[in-house]
């Protein structure tokens, strides 16, 4: 079985991460967060690229492609390995940008399926009021002002061309990420209800 996979996009703080984590609970999905792979991955003592994933987080820059593709589909095939029925993918904050998205286009292109793209979108207020209260207990060092006005602006220079060139393929599913938890997985809910 082919992986088959939904990319959840949308600014730093929109709720990609909570949303995923409902997602998986209702659906039988398994949620890969790049981010997440790639701060385990830097704090690993025999890791070949943490070096390379601290640099580029402290400068609010994005990992090189290679480095998170192998990251997500190490994460895919393992998942496989365990389980034949967890084939379904939510991968959240990936592609962050073309160049990325050229890197799984030439690595994954007849390996796994993009089924649709899950659009969190929110204002840059809300963005940054929800990261820097997440940073008061989240114990992430990028959840902070100086940081956030970088990684904003990354998503904005960045992300936004690829959520518009799925949108032009008719792949992308919006969701308004601005109001409450419980609103917000409504939405989520009846887009997969419908997409199956």
């Amino acid at each position: 079985m082919k992986p088959q996979v939904v990319f959840a996009l949308g600014r730093p703080g929109a709720g990609k991460g909570t949303q995923c984590s409902s997602i998986t609970e209702h659906y039988n999905y398994t949620h890969l967060s790049a981010g997440d792979l790639l701060r385990k991955e830097r704090t690993r003592a025999d890791s070949e690229f943490s070096q390379t994933i601290n640099e580029c987080f402290k400068r609010g820059k994005f990992v090189p492609v290679e480095i998170t593709i192998t990251l997500l589909k190490r994460a895919m095939e393992e998942t496989m390995k365990n389980d034949e029925n967890k084939f379904r993918f939510l991968i959240d904050g990936f592609p962050p940008d073309e160049e990325n998205l050229h890197g799984w286009t030439q690595v994954m292109d007849g390996k796994a399926d993009v089924r649709f793209v899950l659009f969190f979108d929110c204002s840059d207020e809300v963005s940054i009021s929800r990261c820097l209260e997440r940073g008061k207990s989240s114990g992430r060092d990028d959840d902070n002002k100086k940081s956030l006005e970088k990684r904003i602006q990354a998503y904005l220079q960045s992300t936004r061309p690829v959520i518009k060139r799925y949108h032009k393929e008719g792949k992308v599913r919006t969701v308004d990420a601005s109001r409450s938890v419980t609103e917000v997985f409504a939405d989520v809910k009846s887009v997969f209800d419908r997409e199956g």
